[in-house]
């Protein structure tokens, strides 16, 4: 049976936490009509990393935001119970979460 490893809930809502308040009324009334926003409304957070392990191939994650679990190919030559790492960053615009970035390492 596959294994989804999940991330810490505490820290993901701290890392969006810390999104919405950067772009909080506060900050946005601050903004003008002709403040260049192109530039600053996009951030990723640190939602937090975990200790993972190969199997069968892959890394398999349980991603929050009712993203769902996802199997993450690993190269082949990296054997199976192989321990790793996985991070995880949470992507947002004006603070609003818009998705997620999973990077996994293997120490060579």
């Amino acid at each position: 049976m596959t294994t989804y490893h999940e991330f810490d809930h505490d820290q993901i809502n701290a890392a969006i936490e810390s999104a919405r308040a950067h772009f909080s009324e506060n900050n946005l009334a601050k903004m003008s009509a002709t403040s260049d926003i192109t530039g600053n409304t996009h951030m990723q957070l640190s939602g937090g990393c975990i200790k993972v392990t190969v199997e069968n191939g892959k890394v398999c994650l349980s991603l929050p935001l009712g993203i769902g679990k996802i199997c993450l190919p690993i190269p082949s030559v990296i054997p199976n119970g192989t321990a790793a790492q996985a991070c995880l960053h949470i992507c947002t615009t004006f603070g609003i979460p818009t998705g997620v970035e999973v990077n996994v390492s293997v120490a060579a």
